[in-house]
């Protein structure tokens, strides 16, 4: 799997959680503040660690910012900060832009901008953020004790018009299927996701489905993986 090159801006406790995760899973990540002492506290754990204003176009053209896969924006506390340090982004065209907002405020300002993957902290753990960034299949995670979540994938492409019993999650794959989000039209014409229960081993993957798997995040990305 290509982990990729991500910057990670504001490292308090959500974006540090960010920047160790995907340290972690193998991805090339750049943590940048402007507290030296909390990029002291990280840098062992990513490849590069810099202090700096994030706010000056110069300082991030010289971390070679555009070339990232993506950008994390976490700045907190300054949301006039952060709003300059996401336009220097757009204007150096970064290819993909994730910005933190703290409350309905500051994500109806972001979007205006044109910001159009926004983090609500309250709603989020860093690491269920690092994991779906570097498995773009993940819509959402539940973290478990032990090493274990429940995940939200997109039904991979090799696997779609088998059966369960086909695809052997568990015995291949170590994974245990929970139920299959499926999407239908309603009487009115609209587009509703539907929860078809408790899957049989017959049961046929379709098309746009999302799966609810139960396992380990390392078995999680082998099946995506082998099956994408």
């Amino acid at each position: 799997m290509a982990y990729g090159k991500f910057a990670v801006i504001g490292i308090g406790q959500f974006g540090s959680a960010i920047a160790r995760t995907l340290s972690e899973r193998g991805a090339e990540v750049i943590a940048i503040d402007m507290s030296i002492t909390k990029i002291e506290a990280i840098k062992d754990n990513v490849a590069l660690a810099v202090a700096c204003d994030a706010t000056d176009k110069k300082n991030l053209l010289a971390q070679n910012i555009e070339d990232m896969d993506a950008v994390i924006v976490a700045i907190g506390e300054n949301f006039e900060g952060l709003l300059l340090c996401t336009f220097n982004l757009m204007e150096l065209k970064v290819k993909r832009i994730i910005a933190r907002a703290m409350g309905d405020e500051q994500r109806s300002i972001l979007q205006r901008m044109g910001v159009t993957e926004i983090l609500s902290p309250e709603n989020e753990v860093g690491i269920s953020v690092a994991e779906k960034l570097l498995n773009p299949n993940v819509i959402d995670i539940m973290e478990l004790p032990d090493g274990y979540e429940i995940a939200e994938i997109k039904a991979p492409p090799n696997i779609i018009d088998r059966s369960i019993d086909d695809i052997n999650l568990r015995e291949k794959y170590k994974l245990n299927l929970v139920t299959i989000i499926r999407p239908t039209i309603n009487e009115d014409g609209q587009s509703i996701q539907h929860t078809i229960g408790v899957p049989n081993a017959q049961t046929t993957i379709r098309a746009n489905d999302l799966l609810v798997i139960f396992g380990s995040m390392k078995n999680i990305n082998r099946f995506t993986e082998i099956n994408s």
